[in-house]
């Protein structure tokens, strides 16, 4: 059990811990500093104290008996009967994670008459498909989901479990991490294997986007991460792959909430994660009313429009055309880029993409690192000549 202890023989009353505790638990008393019941054991007045009087202790948690634990398992997302691209994203990374770890890749399929959908994810690169199939899971309620994720997990100890960022992934994975007593990297851009300690290394932007940090998990079991949709390739489809199917019964299943009916938000017609091509503009388009432009464009090559957070935040766009970290994560085979400079924060979202075409006026533009094609110049000059040049016949 963790504790804390205030050394007499070194404590001088001087009240450096009173001020630094933000939980007002220390009172000084008779020139001496007591700890009350109202700690939070956060160490504060630890690294307040100037004469080390203040000493804390922190109990290491039991870790996993890690030889338990072994294969890859992804999180086979469905909606209405229907696979989610994301879920056919990470069989392909969790492919080479299976493969590099020398174990199977196992994709776990909940909900309901939804067993048809097991040989397109062993298409896709799955060894095995774990279904989960329950009245209780047909429509996505947290605490159902949570139990019987759990209830096979514990069953068949996964090494490494994988969900995607999706509303769904973030709103279910922290909470299998907290039920199986381990952790969780989420918005992961990038998964490998550590050669030396076969660990996950799992990496995502930090600190507003400013670095990439890699994350591991070295004392509990499983592993897990979320990744952001778009971000990984999926395998082609073999028809000709074979794997195992196996059908799980789950119990206690009980919801504190119930399914009413969906709601469709209404929005584009062509969903900006499902355009091939997105013209997307950022501050340099200057005002909403130059997003007229980019709507022109994107209509005669037959895509969608995005925007960065600058343009968002500044009201010129809706919030769904957003790309980026705190957007949506994009790969179409075509990117046009116009007045962006490109934070690490935008590119995250959308440096996948097959072809990036950037403009902007600033040569030094961080996007012109990271795009195909680049031109330097203004984009008020440069897409009407475009699209006049789309125009004829």
């Amino acid at each position: 059990m963790s504790s804390i202890n205030v050394v007499p023989e070194k404590c001088v009353g001087c009240g450096l811990c009173v001020r630094a505790c933000p939980f007002g638990a220390i009172v000084i008393q008779n020139k001496l500093a007591v700890i009350t019941d109202q700690c939070t054991l956060c160490g504060a007045c630890v690294e307040a104290c100037k004469f080390s009087a203040i000493v804390l202790h922190r109990a290491k948690a039991a870790g996993s008996d890690l030889n338990a634990y072994a294969n890859v398992w992804v999180l086979a997302e469905q909606r209405r009967g229907e696979l989610q691209a994301v879920a056919l994203e990470l069989l392909g990374a969790g492919r080479d994670l299976a493969d590099a770890r020398n174990s199977k890749l196992v994709a776990v399929l909940p909900g309901h008459n939804i067993a048809g959908l097991a040989p397109t994810l062993i298409a896709h690169g799955a060894d095995q498909v774990i279904v989960i199939d329950d009245p209780a899971l047909e429509h996505y309620l947290t605490e159902p989901y949570t139990a019987a994720l759990a209830q096979v997990a514990d069953k068949y100890k996964p090494e490494i479990i994988l969900g995607g960022a999706s509303t769904l992934g973030r709103d279910l994975l922290p909470r299998l991490a907290v039920r199986l007593k381990t952790g969780l990297t989420a918005d992961c851009t990038a998964l490998a294997i550590d050669d030396e300690k076969g660990l996950l290394l799992q990496t995502r932007p930090a600190f507003g986007g400013n670095i990439m940090a890699t994350i591991i998990c070295p004392d509990f079991r499983p592993q897990m991460a979320t990744v952001r949709p778009h971000v990984m390739k999926p395998l082609a489809a073999d028809p000709a792959r074979t794997g195992e199917i196996i059908t799980e019964q789950v119990a206690g299943l009980a919801s504190r909430t119930q399914f009413v009916e969906l709601v469709r938000e209404e929005g584009d017609s062509v969903k900006i994660t499902e355009a091939e091509t997105i013209v997307s503009g950022g501050r340099g388009m200057q005002g909403p009313e130059q997003f007229a432009l980019l709507q022109q464009l994107a209509k005669q090559l037959g895509g969608s429009v995005g925007a960065s957070r600058a343009a968002v935040d500044a009201g010129w766009i809706k919030y769904s055309h957003q790309v980026g970290q705190t957007g949506k994560t994009v790969q179409p085979k075509l990117y046009v880029a116009c007045g962006i400079s490109g934070a690490v924060q935008h590119l995250v979202g959308m440096q996948s993409a097959d072809c990036i075409v950037a403009i902007n006026r600033d040569g030094s533009a961080p996007i012109f690192g990271v795009a195909d094609v680049g031109v330097v110049g203004d984009v008020f000059e440069i897409v009407p000549k475009v699209v006049a040049q789309l125009d004829k016949p």
